[in-house]
C-alpha cells in the first residue's frame, strides 16, 4: 500500500506579490492559546503516562475545550480577581484498564490538572494557577472499535479519523513580522525591560501593496502601572519594540509601517486596557480548543488552511495533528532543497484505519519563478514527500518532548 502522490504547478500571485494580505497571531496569553495549551497539556500527560505504565499510548483525544473568562475589578496601580477563570478540557480517553482482578484506575484528573497548572506556573508571572484558574475535566471512555483502531499492535499506528493537514512554504515578510512581533513582545528579553506588558498579547498584521500595518493588543498589567503618564508609555515603548522587530524583519523592503497599540483605548473617557494578572481572560473574553493559531503559529485567510484543533489529539495516530505537523515539514523541505519555487503547498488526507505512513493522498502544489523542468520538479518533490512520510512514526516523539512548536 503506497501514499497517492500528485504534484502539479498552481497558476497563482503568490501571497507576497498580492496587493492585500492579512495575517493573525493570537499570543501566549490570548484564552484561545490558553485553552489550546490546556488540551494538549492534557495530552501529553496522559500520554507519558500510558508510555511509562503500558508501554505505547492509548486512545485519547482531548482537543474539546472552553476557558470560560473570570470577573476582575481593575484599577490603575491594582486590581482584584473576584472570579477565576474556568477551565474545562473534554474528550475522550483511556481512563481504567482492565485486569484479571478488576480494573486499574489511572489518574487522569490529577495528571491532566498538574500539567495545565505547570503550564501557568511555567508562563505567567502574575497569573495564580491556584488562586486564578479553576481546571476541571469531562472526559469519557472512546469507542471499543475505535479503541482497537489505534492500539493496534502493528509496528506502524493506523489513522483513527479521515481528515486531511495542510503546510505551506515560505512565510512572507508579513507573515514573518506578525509571529516575530508577538514572540518578541513576550520574550524574556522584553518582560525584564517593560514588565508592565502582559501575556496575552494578539497582532494583527495588514499589508497594502508595500505598506504595512501592524495591530496590537496587550494586556497592560495595573498593579504595575501607577497613573496614566505610565500607562500611555508603556504603550509606547511597545510600539518602539514593534518597530525595532519590523526595522529586523522587512529592512527597508517597505513604503511604511504604521502600529497601533490598544487601538480601542479612550482615556478622555477611561477606557484603557488594563489587566491584573496580564491576560484578557481574568474578565474580558472566552476561548476555545481550535480558534486560535495553525501549527505554523499564524492565522493566514490568504492561505490554504485546515480548520483541525491540533491541540490535545493524541500523537500516535490522530492525523489532524500528526498530517498537519507532516505537511509543514514536507512544504518547508521542498522549498528549501528545490530549486525556482515561489511558493509551495502540501495537504495530506489520511483514511481510517491505513497506516499513518500511508495517506490516501499527498497533494503537492507549486508556484515557480520560470522555466523550471517540471518533471525533474515533480520527482524531487515527491522523493522528499515519501521520506518525510517514512519518519511519521518519530513525530510522536517530538511532539512530546515538544521540540516542534505546535500553535
Amino acid at each position: 500500500m503506497k501514499p497517492s502522490i500528485v504534484v502539479e504547478r498552481i497558476d497563482r500571485t503568490p501571497v507576497k506579490d498580492q496587493h492585500t494580505e492579512l495575517v493573525e497571531r493570537k499570543g501566549l496569553g490570548h484564552p484561545d492559546y490558553i485553552i489550546d495549551s490546556a488540551c494538549e497539556c492534557a495530552s501529553r500527560a496522559l500520554s507519558r503516562y500510558y508510555l511509562e505504565h503500558y508501554g505505547k499510548i492509548l486512545h485519547h483525544n482531548l482537543d474539546k475545550g472552553l476557558l470560560v473568562g473570570g470577573e476582575s475589578k481593575v484599577w490603575l496601580g491594582g486590581g482584584v480577581v473576584e472570579t477565576p477563570i474556568y477551565i474545562l478540557v473534554a474528550g475522550r480517553a483511556t481512563t481504567k484498564i482492565s485486569r484479571e482482578d478488576g480494573f486499574e484506575e489511572i489518574p487522569y484528573k490529577e495528571l491532566i490538572e498538574e500539567e495545565v497548572k505547570g503550564f501557568i506556573r511555567e508562563n505567567f508571572r502574575f497569573l495564580d494557577p491556584e488562586k486564578h484558574v479553576v481546571i476541571d475535566m469531562k472526559i469519557r471512555s472512546g469507542s471499543a472499535d475505535l479503541k482497537k483502531v489505534v492500539e493496534s499492535e502493528a509496528s506502524v499506528p493506523r489513522a483513527n479519523d479521515t481528515s486531511y493537514g495542510v503546510g505551506y512554504a515560505p512565510l512572507t515578510p508579513l507573515e514573518r513580522l506578525v509571529y516575530e512581533v508577538e514572540r518578541g513582545i513576550n520574550s524574556i528579553r522584553f518582560k525584564s525591560r517593560v514588565p508592565e506588558s502582559g501575556e496575552d498579547c494578539k497582532v494583527m498584521g495588514l499589508r497594502l501593496g508595500r505598506r504595512y500595518i501592524v495591530t496590537v493588543a496587550d494586556s497592560i498589567v495595573a498593579p504595575l502601572t501607577p497613573d496614566l503618564d505610565h500607562y500611555l508609555s508603556v504603550k509606547e515603548e511597545i510600539k518602539e519594540e514593534v518597530l525595532r522587530i519590523a526595522d529586523q524583519v522587512l529592512g527597508g523592503e517597505h513604503e511604511g509601517i504604521e502600529v497601533y497599540v490598544n487601538a480601542a483605548d479612550r482615556p478622555e473617557e477611561g477606557i484603557i486596557y488594563l489587566t491584573v494578572t496580564g491576560t484578557s481572560a481574568e474578565s474580558g473574553d472566552d476561548g476555545n480548543t481550535g480558534r486560535g493559531n495553525r501549527v505554523n503559529g499564524l492565522i493566514t485567510p490568504n492561505r490554504q488552511m485546515s480548520l483541525e484543533a491540533i491541540a490535545g489529539k493524541n500523537a500516535r495516530a490522530h492525523v489532524g495533528k500528526l498530517y498537519n505537523v507532516a505537511a509543514r515539514m514536507i512544504a518547508e523541505r521542498i522549498y528549501n532543497e528545490v530549486k525556482d519555487l515561489d511558493e509551495v503547498y502540501v495537504r495530506m488526507l489520511s483514511q481510517i484505519g491505513r497506516p499513518v505512513d500511508t495517506p490516501l493522498l499527498i497533494s503537492i502544489q507549486y508556484v515557480a519563478r520560470g522555466g523550471v523542468d517540471e518533471n525533474s520538479l515533480a520527482y524531487e518533490a515527491a522523493e522528499i514527500a515519501k521520506d518525510e512520510v517514512g519518519k511519521m512514526v518519530k513525530l510522536q516523539e517530538l511532539i512530546l518532548e515538544k521540540k516542534i512548536p505546535l500553535f
